[in-house]
């Protein structure tokens, strides 16, 4: 479902097609102000058992149950490290601290927006796996027998690529230095 605004939210006149820096752009006549279509980011922890990587079947279009990396939007004023770590708890029951970057990823196949996805490593620190909010269902797979349907490219990238050993190499977070 895409979503075409036609009508300025500033000032509510109709807007107008106009290059902007060599491509075109919804801009007010009116107010002058432009209307950018940019990618939503977020966030997502990968998270490795002794089975393999956690992953979650959707309940939700798009891609209803097919698996995915526990992922969600970034809500305004949430750093990506915090959204990490709320849609795991959110979506699997399981707590756990971001160690370090593994990839980002820019995402074209959904639907609803353009995605930027921010691929964290973390380790498990509590919880119960259960699936809740938009998981049908929450379990460890092995790398090397993923299932079949996995939603979103920019999963699969990053699935490849750690079956691939690749990514960013995890990186500890330091503690800030006390003045």
């Amino acid at each position: 479902m895409r979503v075409r605004f036609r009508y300025c939210v500033r000032c509510g006149a109709r807007l107008v097609s106009r290059d902007d820096h060599g491509r075109p752009c919804l801009t007010c006549p009116s107010c002058g102000h432009v209307h950018y279509r940019n990618p939503a980011p977020a966030s997502v922890i990968r998270l490795l058992g002794e089975a393999g990587i956690l992953l979650v079947r959707r309940c939700y279009a798009p891609a209803v149950g097919a698996c995915v990396i526990a992922a969600g939007f970034m809500e305004y004023g949430e750093s990506p490290e915090r959204c990490a770590v709320r849609e795991l708890r959110e979506e699997t029951g399981l707590a756990a601290r971001i160690t370090g970057l593994f990839g980002v990823y820019a995402g074209f196949d959904d639907p609803r927006v353009r995605a930027v996805l921010i691929l964290y490593t973390a380790e498990r620190t509590g919880g119960r796996l259960r699936p809740s909010d938009d998981a049908i269902d929450a379990r460890f797979w092995a790398l090397g027998r993923l299932p079949r349907r996995i939603a979103f490219a920019a999963h699969r990238r990053a699935l490849e690529e750690l079956r691939n050993g690749g990514g960013a190499a995890p990186r500890r977070r330091q503690a800030p230095k006390s003045a």
